[in-house]
């Protein structure tokens, strides 16, 4: 029988492609089968089960076959236990649950996915009384003053969405774990081939599968990864009692996204680091914001955490008005304005001068400016794309 490969004498693209893949024991399948069934069969006398338990095989609601073989990837991939959950929300929100009660504080990055603004700055804040503070955590001595007795978790995000800003998650561990609080990273941006981030002294790493990990834009996920006795309380809490466990058939087909995970973020960070360069050549393009470029704020702290590259998101501002921008997207022809990020194909979103968040970000953001995820395609057709754009747009 074949053996599950976790260990780091492997490499990383080793263990994407065999990590929680096994030879079917039943078919001899050399692939996982997607197991549909919600209920597993109870032992002879099930009367001294634990039916909120996630350890054996019961309820696909405290754990399905499919996501056990997921969560072993991730694992050894990210470098702890690992929990999976039916979203990237889903994922955060499970671990705020979780972790957090009234009386808590949280100091959180002022660049984040708008469902941690959310969550931190109104659900968790109004309903259960758990304070909140918004800093830019980019400035060390910002996120050393906001600590507080009662400061139970630092929530980071790097590179921030949408702005890309970055931060230092070494130096934020330190900070986090000198105050006696743990420090949760969002690594949506940089996905675990890049940054890592329990590695760099985090104690959770939080991932939305939806995006790099699966790849391919047709399923939705979520993990948190960190210690063993943290995750039991996530999985308990948040999968099992509030309903967050996430569908066989998604798990599997992340699983299956998974296994070239290291071939597209190889591709997706030499893609963005060449349109990130000819964007920032153009006169019309206002800013560019990209860690891999040396004109970013954070470049040696991205450079210093995250190898081999710097992920495929980016952000720029043309210098034209609001109208203008809407006409450069609907003139583009190969990449699609659409929401989400990490997929096989390049997406652009406009976010305009009225998101709430605006007085959080840096000034070159505020006349509105697109997060533009990109994709697998020829970088010289994706570049031969955003020129026909300009130009019809009266830009070049």
């Amino acid at each position: 029988m074949k053996k599950r490969i976790y260990g780091q004498k492997f490499g990383f693209s080793t263990r994407a492609v065999h990590t929680g893949n096994d030879v079917d024991g039943e078919t001899g399948a050399i692939r996982r089968p997607i197991t549909m069934a919600n209920s597993y069969a109870l032992p002879y006398d099930p009367s001294e089960m634990n039916w909120s338990g996630a350890d054996k095989s019961l309820y696909t609601r405290n754990g399905g076959s499919n996501q056990k073989y997921l969560e072993e990837k991730l694992a050894s991939l990210s470098g702890g236990d690992c929990v999976v959950l039916a979203s990237g929300v889903a994922a955060l929100s499970g671990l705020f649950f979780a972790l957090l009660k009234t009386g808590d504080h949280v100091v959180f990055s002022s660049v984040t996915y708008i469902a941690v603004y959310r969550l931190l700055n109104e659900l968790f804040n109004h309903k259960f009384n758990i304070e909140t503070t918004i800093v830019d955590t980019g400035d060390l001595e910002a996120v050393q003053a906001a600590m507080r007795p009662n400061t139970k978790l630092v929530h980071i995000e790097t590179p921030g969405n949408p702005t890309l800003a970055i931060s230092d998650i070494r130096a934020i561990a330190e900070i986090a774990h000198a105050h006696g609080s743990l420090l949760s990273v969002d690594n949506t941006f940089a996905s675990p081939y890049n940054q890592r981030p329990l590695e760099l002294g985090a104690d959770f790493s939080v991932e939305s599968l939806t995006k790099y990990i699966n790849g391919h834009g047709d399923a939705m996920g979520g993990a948190v990864i960190g210690k063993k006795a943290h995750l039991d309380m996530i999985r308990t809490q948040s999968q099992v009692n509030l309903g967050g466990v996430i569908s066989p058939f998604n798990a599997w087909l992340i699983m299956r996204g998974s296994v070239t995970l290291p071939l597209r973020m190889r591709r997706h960070n030499e893609n963005a680091l060449q349109i990130a360069r000819y964007l920032e050549s153009l006169s019309c393009v206002r800013f560019t914001a990209y860690p891999g470029l040396e004109s970013h704020r954070g470049h040696a702290i991205a450079a210093s955490q995250m190898s081999p590259g710097f992920g495929g998101v980016l952000a720029f501002g043309l210098d034209a008005d609001h109208d203008a921008h809407n006409r450069f997207v609907s003139h583009l022809e190969l990449i699609t304005s659409a929401v989400s990020l990490g997929h096989d194909e390049s997406l652009i979103v406009f976010l305009g001068e009225n998101d709430e968040r605006q007085y959080l970000y840096p000034p070159e953001f505020h006349r509105g400016f697109f997060r533009f995820s990109v994709g697998l395609e020829d970088e010289e057709d994706i570049i031969a794309d955003l020129e026909r754009a300009l130009k019809k747009t009266g830009l070049r």
